[in-house]
């Protein structure tokens, strides 16, 4: 009885950690902008350990207007000393797709850790998918994603891209 007790809590802990996240919609004053977003109220989903994220999806009323999605990145005590004012994060996709941006350095010469990464076409992300995250400061910082972690962030994005 004891044996199965222990499996019990050792497969609801495992289901627990790779939980796909909820999607918090939400809809600004003037009710043209909707906002789709991961609840991270509790925690924030991880990609790698020391890298978590969020993907957020802002969609505007009326035709000309498109959808935007948007990944933000936070990486745990990351507080890196740089020689310039900016530094470069990449997610580097399967099918060698590069996403890049720019983080303005703060005044003290430090990064804080979070970014965001514009994604331009997300179907395009849901058939390749990130296999890693490159933070180019005073030396690179590599975080390579699991194959697990590779599959719970398609179902998020998923989620987010179709939520209502």
């Amino acid at each position: 009885m004891k044996k199965l007790f222990i499996i019990w809590m050792f497969l609801g802990a495992v289901l627990q950690v790779s939980a796909q996240a909820k999607v918090i919609t939400s809809v600004n004053e003037a009710g043209d902008v909707a906002t789709y977003e991961l609840d991270c109220s509790v925690k924030f989903q991880s990609l790698a350990k020391g890298l978590r994220y969020n993907i957020t999806r802002h969609e505007f009323k009326g035709p000309e207007m498109k959808n935007s999605y948007r990944l933000m990145l936070v990486m745990d005590g990351f507080y890196s000393k740089t020689l310039n004012k900016e530094m470069t994060i990449s997610a580097v996709l399967s099918d060698g797709t590069i996403l890049k941006t720019k983080k303005v350095i703060e005044d003290d010469g430090f990064f804080d850790g979070a970014c965001t990464l514009r994604i331009k076409d997300p179907k395009a992300l849901l058939d390749a998918h990130i296999d890693k995250i490159i933070v180019h400061a005073d030396k690179d910082v590599i975080y390579t994603i699991s194959d697990q972690n590779k599959a719970l962030f398609k179902k998020n994005l998923k989620a987010v891209m179709t939520a209502k």
